[in-house]
């Protein structure tokens, strides 16, 4: 195996004699190859004499703050184990000081299962389609139930108005990505900041990318084997993933798109953004959800923000699908006109 076919930065020997040394189980690296889909960590699946596994790493180049946070990703799913929140088996976390690449990786146990890309399901049947929705849903309200200090994350954010600080930091990491913003993107944040609900006091272990095909389901069930890519994961507001996840039934099924808007839901088994959300409040006991436009409106221009990251270290060439990031930089001013949209009309359930 060669470095530069890996992008791991380390030589086969070299990985195999770490792995084994920190690892007990992990014996003899057969291959080592890199998942095609992606954009923030580059991932690989790793064929052990001992079984098969998957290393997350840090890109390489220079990067933005707090961004790629593999430590942060290994221990909130370490620290869900035993919890009614899926997540795959993590083994090991390699920090700079002392990984073979000099940049932070983890390593956990691969699991087999299947990986939706279009939330339309266009090759499952309708009742399958409406188990693997409500699966979804039952997961997200378990995350935002989890006793964050009986599971040891009481210190993994910071404390405050969480929308406050997450519009600050992504119109920090927004502006950093761009030569110049667009006007759009700056009435937005203009817009978000004078909205800013009061802070409810409600904190939740949040995933911050919560969608379908962050997920592995189990090979022939309507069931979640486990929940990927923590990287964004933090203490927060638990609508925060409740409306980034809704955000789909406004995007539009077509081009590098995948959304529910146009399909028709209840022909397809699919649940109703006002069903679902309704489902959501149910499970947690909640009488209804307030000032839903302005979250819709905040996961919007989060997802831009992070898009424009994206399309920045495509740019650099520090992107882990270049080709794939520069599709998502181009998706920005579409994600803002739909922002524009919840603006000036309200949310459309």
């Amino acid at each position: 195996m060669k470095e530069a076919a890996t992008g791991i930065g380390v030589s086969h020997a070299a990985l195999e004699a770490y792995l084994s040394d920190v690892i007990p189980e992990f014996e003899t690296l057969h291959s080592v190859t890199k998942f095609g889909t992606g954009q923030s960590n580059p991932t690989y699946r790793l064929e052990a004499a001992s079984g098969a596994y998957v290393l997350r790493s840090k890109p390489p180049g220079k990067l933005l703050p707090s961004a790629h946070a593999v430590d942060r990703e290994f221990r909130v799913m370490q620290a869900l184990a035993g919890t009614d929140v899926p997540v795959p088996e993590v083994l090991h976390l390699a920090a700079p000081q002392t990984s073979p690449s000099r940049r932070a990786f983890f390593v956990m146990r691969y699991l087999p299962g299947r990986i939706f890309w279009d939330p339309a399901l266009p090759d499952l049947q309708a009742e399958e389609r409406t188990a693997i929705y409500d699966a979804m849903n039952a997961a997200l309200a378990a995350l935002h139930d989890v006793d964050v200090d009986a599971v040891g994350l009481s210190d993994f954010g910071k404390p405050g108005n969480y929308f406050a600080r997450q519009l600050d930091r992504w119109s920090k990491q927004y502006l950093a990505s761009v030569d110049a913003p667009s006007d759009a993107m700056v009435e937005i944040i203009d817009w978000l900041g004078a909205q800013m609900p009061p802070d409810d006091g409600a904190v939740s272990l949040v995933h911050g990318d919560w969608r379908l095909d962050n997920m592995i389901f189990a090979p022939h069930a309507p069931e979640i084997a486990g929940v990927l890519d923590w990287e964004l994961s933090t203490l927060g507001h638990p609508m925060a993933d409740l409306a980034y996840q809704c955000m789909q039934w406004r995007l539009p099924n077509q081009g590098d798109m995948r959304g529910l808007a146009g399909i028709d839901r209840a022909d397809f088994g699919l649940p109703s953004e006002a069903d679902y959300i309704a489902d959501y409040a149910r499970r947690r006991g909640l009488a209804g959800i307030d000032h839903w436009p302005f979250y819709l409106v905040f996961a919007f221009f989060r997802l831009a923000a992070i898009l424009a990251g994206v399309a920045a270290r495509a740019a650099a060439g520090n992107a882990s699908n270049p080709q794939m990031a520069r599709k998502y930089g181009a998706a920005v001013p579409a994600l803002a006109a739909m922002a524009m949209i919840v603006i000036q009309e309200g949310p459309d359930d």
